[in-house]
């Protein structure tokens, strides 16, 4: 596929609507990766409503806060999601009898750990769904990596990566959960960043 990724960039790239129709238009196998970190809510409600049955990916660690399951549960009922759940290959409890509590950022397990409980599922739900358009809420308020990051890229196994609401704000986002009565989630934690300006490494190695 012959796309001229600066182009729409600088035409779209400040548009998540006109983005996610421009990808879902390419009629090529998508999906939606969420966490249920807040304002998720946005791009699973954007998404939805161009394709309603398009597969939203969660790659469940385990150690998401009881919130964040409730808030997965509302909103997947509420927007009727084709949620697929992949969680890691042991679960939080067979990890912790064996191996004791998460370990800290500056615990030269921690990058295992990452491994186990988010990168790996990732991949597997790559292979498993095999994508050829990846939809993602990355924001570039988040990181300092994000913010070099543009809306559309394309990485080196072909897979292109679109992120709507890259340049969007958090009152941004918060202006259109309003606009559509749609419910947030503050009480989220994720280990493998642990710090909100903490890439996890999923998003730079995809």
């Amino acid at each position: 596929m012959n796309l001229n990724i600066d182009t729409i960039n600088r035409e779209l790239g400040n548009d998540p609507q006109a983005l996610i129709r421009w990808g879902l238009g390419l009629n090529q196998r998508a999906i939606c990766t969420t966490n249920f970190r807040p304002f998720e809510a946005v791009i699973l409600h954007m998404i939805t409503q161009v394709q309603p049955d398009i597969p939203i990916v969660w790659m469940d660690s385990g150690y998401n806060t009881d919130a964040t399951y409730r808030f997965a549960d509302d909103i997947a009922k509420r927007l009727s999601l084709n949620l697929t759940v992949y969680h890691p290959q042991r679960s939080r409890a067979h990890r912790e009898a064996l191996e004791g509590p998460t370990p800290s950022i500056d615990d030269p397990r921690h990058a295992a750990f990452t491994d186990e409980v988010k990168l790996e599922p990732f991949q597997r739900a790559l292979r498993e769904t095999a994508p050829d358009i990846w939809f993602t809420a990355l924001r570039a308020e988040d990181t300092a990596q994000r913010a070099q990051m543009q809306p559309v890229s394309v990485n080196a196994n072909g897979l292109i990566k679109v992120a709507p609401v890259l340049h969007w704000t958090a009152k941004d986002m918060y202006q259109y959960l309003l606009r559509h009565d749609l419910p947030n989630n503050f009480d989220y934690f994720d280990p493998t960043k642990v710090e909100d300006k903490r890439e996890c490494g999923l998003h730079l190695q995809h």
